[in-house]
Parts: C-alpha cells; sequence; structure tokens
C-alpha cells in the first residue's frame, strides 16, 4: 500500500495500488502526542519524512473507536512504530499495568533523552487528552 498522506504520528493514510480510495489507519502498538501538544509537529514530520509517498506492508489487527484500521505498518521490513518509539517520537501504549510493545525501546530513548524524552515533563497523551481534550473538536 502507498502512503498517500500522514495525520500525525500515530495516524496515517495509505491506498492500495488499482486507485482504491485511501483508508486511515492507526499505528499499532504506540500513542504519539498530539498535533496541538508538545512534540507534535515534530513526530508528525518524522513519520512523514520516513513513509510519504512510499509503498508500505500493512497487517491489520482490527478497528479503534474512532473506526480507523488499527495496524502495523513496515518499510523495507522495519516496524514503523518501533521506529517511532526508537526515536522518541511516541510512547509505547500501555495496555492496563502492562508498558506496551515497544517499552523497552522507550526505556532506551528515554535513557538517551531522544526526542520528546530530552524533555523531563514530557506528557504522555492520554494524559494530555484528560487534562485539555482532543486537538481535534
Amino acid at each position: 500500500m502507498k502512503v498517500t498522506h500522514v495525520t500525525d504520528g500515530d495516524t496515517l493514510w495509505v491506498q492500495a495500488a488499482g486507485g482504491v480510495r485511501p483508508v486511515k489507519l492507526r499505528m499499532a502498538g504506540i500513542d504519539a502526542p498530539e498535533i496541538c501538544q508538545a512534540g507534535g509537529r515534530a513526530a508528525r514530520a518524522a513519520l512523514a519524512s520516513r513513509v510519504a509517498r512510499r509503498w508500505v506492508v500493512v497487517t491489520t489487527r482490527g478497528h479503534d473507536d474512532y473506526g480507523r484500521a488499527v495496524a502495523t505498518v513496515y518499510l523495507k521490513g522495519e516496524d514503523m512504530a518501533a521506529w517511532m518509539v526508537a526515536h522518541g517520537h511516541a510512547w509505547s501504549y500501555r495496555y492496563g499495568r502492562e508498558g506496551g510493545p515497544y517499552l523497552t525501546l522507550q526505556t532506551q530513548a528515554r535513557s538517551a533523552q531522544r526526542g520528546l524524552f530530552a524533555d523531563p515533563q514530557a506528557l504522555p497523551p492520554r494524559l494530555f487528552r484528560q487534562q485539555h481534550g482532543s486537538c481535534h473538536p
């Protein structure tokens, strides 16, 4: 599938070959800053620099509450969610008390102070949304 648009650090649009209508995807396993949150625009730019207008492999796992397909996205075999966390552009998505699938990468990025983890006050998006609501009305 070809990436046609990057909305933010964990949401993008892909289109299958043959002109089928683009599909909105939420990348599985990560939570990137909201676009109006500190680090949000940098996260979108980082993801776009890697995948915009490129062919990716998508493995869909289901749909979220907003109707987006939840998927793992690979560029030349590399998991883009893992790349986002490793470079400090997203958090590993927590499931209850679990640290999420990319917790080790998040810990390494935090230790190296990469990206948003350079700011000790960086607020995970779920907490930002609780305090400020969504950036999108």
